[in-house]
């Protein structure tokens, strides 16, 4: 049985199973206190417009949906497709 750090976990690229998608980088992590065990890895969301306008929702992948933590990349499976950009009601391409 192999260990990791949480530590360790943030520089592991996650990528989706079903779809090949890249997912990003492990940011956070929920721990359930009462019995000590990793609950789910949180990836935050990517900056809309440099960040100005807030950020796209987070990724939330609990336990049960990690496939396999490897060296340098964590596989999940029934990870949501990454959030698309709504297009906006003007015509600034930049916000699109």
């Amino acid at each position: 049985m192999g260990y990791c750090r949480i530590a360790e976990l943030r520089h592991k690229e996650v990528i989706n199973r079903q779809s090949g998608c890249r997912l990003g980088y492990v940011d956070d992590v929920e721990i359930d206190t009462v019995t000590a065990r990793l609950v789910s890895i949180i990836i935050y969301g990517r900056p809309k417009f440099f960040g100005l306008f807030g950020r796209c929702e987070d990724f939330i992948i609990r336990w049960e949906n990690i496939e396999l933590v490897g060296e340098d990349t964590i596989i999940v499976s029934h990870a949501p497709t990454p959030p698309k950009y709504k297009k906006s009601r003007f015509n600034f391409p930049f916000l699109n």
